[in-house]
């Protein structure tokens, strides 16, 4: 099984063509104000011109409206919406096929909260009081690997390039993201060098 990679909180064409360029097969801008990775609408624009017809660009929203995600996705045009808030399921169907639930894993109750959300693909992330998401911290994968065998599992939360090839061992997920395990001190910067190591990791898994 090939495992996909997605790179979020990508904040410039710079680091989007990083990405790009080390094969990743999505990106994610993040259009959360309270993110330390926030980017406007302009710079969302300008990310998806240079490499949206390259990779899957994915817009990242909390507890957004209906209408703010449509419009953000008809003003930039991203290709993908990210809910990662407390959004009910019924927002999630009006976005369908082009989006998918995130939700924050404290135990094994997740299974249940999963099956309230339609569609084919679901993120599962670290809970933490703290914020919503891009946090760097992990769950317990075990709590993963049954919903990835029913779902397209994109798994998230403190993955990085010395302990992402043991979350695809025990997990097998549909791609992996990553945001903090991959940036430089600056929370808005990616680390060549990280992106690169992490890349490898993955695909180390599949050789």
């Amino acid at each position: 099984m090939t495992t996909a990679i997605k790179i979020c909180g990508i904040t410039s064409v710079l680091d989007a063509e990083l990405a790009v360029a080390c094969g990743v097969e999505a990106i994610g801008l993040n259009f959360w104000p309270g993110s330390a990775r926030h980017i406007d609408v302009g710079t969302a624009r300008a990310i998806v011109a240079a490499v949206g017809a390259r990779t899957l660009v994915v817009g990242v929203f909390v507890d957004a409206s209906l209408d703010a995600v449509r419009a953000a996705i008809a003003e930039t045009g991203i290709g993908c919406a990210q809910l990662h808030g407390d959004e009910p399921p019924e927002l999630l169907a009006a976005l369908l096929p082009h989006a998918y639930k995130a939700l924050r894993v404290r135990d094994a109750n997740i299974a249940e909260e999963a099956r309230r959300f339609g569609g084919k693909y679901l993120l599962l992330d670290a809970y933490s009081p703290a914020a919503p998401g891009g946090t760097g911290a992990t769950f317990d994968w075990a709590l993963a690997s049954g919903l990835a065998r029913e779902r397209k599992v994109t798994l998230a939360g403190g993955l990085h390039a010395g302990n992402v090839a043991d979350a695809i061992g025990q997990v097998r997920p549909y791609c992996v993201d990553v945001a903090s395990g991959v940036e430089s001190r600056d929370p808005r910067v990616k680390d060549e060098a990280k992106v690169r190591a992490f890349v490898d990791a993955v695909r180390s898994v599949m050789s």
